[in-house]
């Protein structure tokens, strides 16, 4: 992870300005005491008016000058503030999305949205208008004090006194709200994953009529979040009202004493004015501190939580000198390949080799393993033992973003982007693909009748997640992107579920025409493996039979069986006859 310094580093010129920018608007707050000092001891106490024109000019254009080096001062730190947010989240996403996806099996969404935006929001505050306030309240505290001791160094115990006490306030207040920032951070993280499930879910939760259950859920934790922020209100209730106090009774007693000093004759009226203007630019770094600090805990509760993220790194090893493949024929091997997850094995030495241009049927009950064969093909995952081999190179060797780019996959959880069809489809191969491609793609998915009837054609904008699409049309449409990326290898994994079996049939069909492409079919359906070259049936993450349909049929096994159910007695006999 990169360190917040790192990021200031880059933007050093602009903050240098911005720095530039807060000495001289300070510069001239104080150099505003001074010269009422020079008026009141001359033109008031002394009634020598012939400089008071000058001076008078003078603070019209320091208070000219302080608004324009205080504009640019905010504009170049906000400037600064907001580019640095840009960029840390830019990173965030990144890490994120080179993450391996065994991350996202144990992370819910709705906490990396939280971190994406809320946290990085809060965290990027810390080099901005945090930052800003803390070095002017550092840098005008300093030139402050020091302009007062030279005034009087006896009275100048008042303020410093003050400012020690706020300080100490702050730094207690400091440690109360750090855990309660980490405490908000997280049921942010869990309030936006409940929202974000329970909207992506919608439809579930009406089905099953669990509106009242799901609203009970999210206003429980809603009241945990209110009771979190409530302490930390309660905490700014306790400490602000010391700051602010001390700012206000500072001026007076410096006033009271320092008027004492004047009738005594130990110093003079237009110094005592210039005392108390000086004693004034020290309350509001008094008032500021409690939200300077209040400001700091809550960006680094919000800092440890991205840095939480940057701890976690992918898990599929790497290779410093990747083989790339001057092109892909599409021949798959998979050589005792097992993958285990904890204590749990989810794939057992399973070996099968296919050559480019064949087909692979894959079938077995709900968790066999089915899918798994899968995600280590994309190499979503890396095997615990044996090796996988794309055109006989080990695809651990291989550039990763080939190994993916040598697949087209249609998943078992057709997702659709929230954008228009054309966009869907030509996802693949976005800025090379033509429109003839795109209409071609899509008559082979069987998914150009209903595509053409919609108001808008291919330029219909869908809904998140392909929400205003059935089951089948939105697998139709995964199907065509599939189609349309034109790569060497065709993946299926029960991609035709949601489809009538004529709809399935037809697919089957224009498949069978697309030439030199390997295809690996997972299917619960006889139907969409029946004609591949070698069809493997799994059970408990084992190959317990394999073959063409008609050798299983013969052996009157696991793949019999499942025929016998989903077709009848019936229906075997007069095949096999």
């Amino acid at each position: 992870m990169k360190t917040l310094t790192s990021y200031v580093r880059k933007h050093w010129a602009t903050y240098t300005m911005a720095v530039i920018f807060m000495l001289f608007a300070i510069a001239l707050d104080m150099i505003y005491p001074k010269i009422t000092e020079i008026i009141v001891n001359e033109s008031i106490v002394g009634r020598d008016f012939h400089r008071l024109p000058l001076f008078l000019t003078l603070i019209i254009l320091i208070g000219i000058g302080r608004s324009i080096f205080g504009y640019f001062k905010e504009f170049t730190f906000d400037k600064n503030c907001i580019t640095i947010g840009t960029e840390m989240r830019k990173d965030l996403f990144n890490h994120i999305q080179g993450l391996s996806l065994d991350y996202f099996d144990d992370t819910n969404t709705g906490e990396l949205m939280a971190r994406v935006k809320d946290d990085v929001d809060k965290t990027f505050q810390m080099v901005g208008m945090e930052a800003m306030m803390g070095m002017e309240v550092i840098l005008n505290v300093v030139l402050v004090l020091y302009f007062m001791i030279s005034i009087d160094p006896l009275l100048t115990i008042v303020p410093v006194i003050a400012m020690a006490i706020c300080g100490t306030i702050a730094i207690v207040m400091e440690k109360e709200l750090d855990k309660v920032y980490d405490e908000i951070s997280e049921e942010n993280a869990t309030i936006t994953t409940i929202a974000e499930e329970n909207l992506a879910g919608v439809r579930t939760v009406k089905a099953f009529s669990r509106e009242k259950m799901e609203i009970d859920k999210f206003m429980k934790h809603n009241r945990h979040y209110y009771e979190l922020n409530m302490k930390e209100a309660k905490a700014d209730a306790r400490y602000y009202p010391i700051f602010q106090l001390s700012a206000m009774l500072l001026p007076v007693i410096c006033a009271v004493l320092g008027g004492i000093a004047v009738v005594n004759g130990k110093m003079t009226l237009g110094s005592l004015t210039a005392y108390i203007i000086y004693s004034r630019s020290c309350t509001w770094p008094m008032e500021e501190i409690g939200w300077i600090v209040n400001g700091f805990t809550s960006s680094f509760a919000s800092l440890k939580k991205i840095k939480k993220i940057y701890e976690n790194h992918s898990t599929l090893e790497k290779n410093d000198d990747p083989v790339t493949l001057p092109g892909i024929n599409g021949s798959i091997e998979f050589d005792h390949v097992s993958l285990s997850f904890g204590d749990k094995e989810v794939l057992k030495d399973v070996s099968f080799s296919l050559p480019s241009g064949k087909t692979l049927g894959i079938m077995g009950e709900t968790g066999s393993g089915k899918s798994t064969i899968i995600n280590l093909l994309q190499r979503f995952y890396d095997p615990t033992k044996g090796d996988i081999r794309i055109d006989g190179v080990k695809i651990k060797d291989m550039e990763l973003s080939q190994v993916r780019s040598a697949s087209a996959v249609v998943m078992q959880d057709s997702f659709l982007f929230s954008d228009s069809i054309v966009e869907n489809i030509k996802m693949g191969r976005r800025d090379e693909m033509t429109e003839t491609e795109i209409e071609s793609a899509a008559r082979m998915a069987q998914a150009s009748d209903f595509i053409e009837k919609l108001e808008d054609s291919y330029e219909t904008v869908i809904g998140e997640r392909g929400v205003g699409l059935s089951g089948g049309q939105k697998q139709r449409i995964s199907i065509a992107r599939a189609i349309s990326k034109k790569a060497p290898i065709l993946v299926l994994d029960d991609s035709t579920s949601a489809l009538d079996m004529e709809t399935e049939a037809e697919i089957q069909k224009t498949l069978d025409t697309i030439t030199g492409v390997t295809r690996v079919i997972v299917a619960h359906r006889i139907s969409a493996v029946r004609n591949a070259d070698e069809i493997l049936f799994l059970k408990d993450g084992q190959i317990a039979e394999r073959g063409t349909h008609n050798q299983l049929m013969a052996k009157r096994g696991l793949y019999y069986d499942t025929y016998v159910a989903q077709y009848g007695q019936l229906e075997e006999r007069k095949v096999s006859a």
